[in-house]
């Protein structure tokens, strides 16, 4: 296996310090160049019996867009009236998405009975289809913020809805939207520490048994 040096290492572990969750984009177009390379991490992704499970939709219609856009206004509604006194008024101040101004958007989705893999692993934990896609999506990350790309997660949102809206095989579960794009600003600490909303652990839970 392939050593790398002590430089490299040392890039990796900015790469991954400096991997935010982004919600504040600039509207500049992305190269679709360059966004091709980006996506290219996915044809590189571990999965479960080499199953390949992931799906992506890119959300680009100005119909499409709206219907996603809406689907997270009412499930972030519907959040923040499950929170009460400091914590709603704390809630309603945060920017949880960044759906109006990224220029790239996407649906990631989890092929749940794809026949690729012939169902090696998943016999008795289905769900490692949808933890593949996951650590794809990671990969898909790191390649993109290599590249001065920002990625952000929106996950308040009605899956069932969203399926609907795109129109979807039955089979397919929803894993992640991502929106894609040039960050306004980058910090290497999470925006949700920087506000106060929780604070990233500083030693690992790790037990032995």
């Amino acid at each position: 296996m392939t050593e790398f040096t002590e430089s490299f290492q040392n890039d990796l572990a900015q790469l991954m310090r400096w991997r935010r969750d982004v919600r504040s984009f600039r509207t500049d177009t992305v190269d679709e160049a360059l966004l091709s390379e980006c996506l290219d991490a996915f044809l590189m992704a571990p999965s479960v019996g080499l199953s390949e499970p992931w799906r992506l939709i890119r959300i680009h219609s100005a119909a499409a867009r709206t219907a996603a856009f809406e689907n997270y206004r009412t499930a972030n509604a519907d959040a923040l009236a499950g929170y009460a006194g400091e914590k709603a008024a704390h809630y309603s101040k945060l920017k949880l998405s960044g759906m109006t101004d990224a220029p790239v958007q996407f649906a990631i989705y989890c092929d749940e009975t794809t026949p690729k893999g012939h169902g090696l692993g998943a016999g008795t934990m289905p769900e490692m289809r949808r933890y593949s896609v996951v650590g794809a999506i990671n990969l898909f990350w790191l390649a993109a913020r290599a590249r001065g790309l920002g990625v952000g997660w929106v996950s308040i949102l009605d899956p069932e809805q969203l399926n609907r809206d795109l129109e979807v095989p039955q089979n397919w579960s929803l894993v992640a939207y991502l929106c894609v794009g040039y960050p306004q600003a980058m910090s290497d600490t999470p925006e949700l520490e920087t506000v106060g909303w929780e604070a990233r652990r500083q030693e690992l839970p790790l037990e032995t048994r």
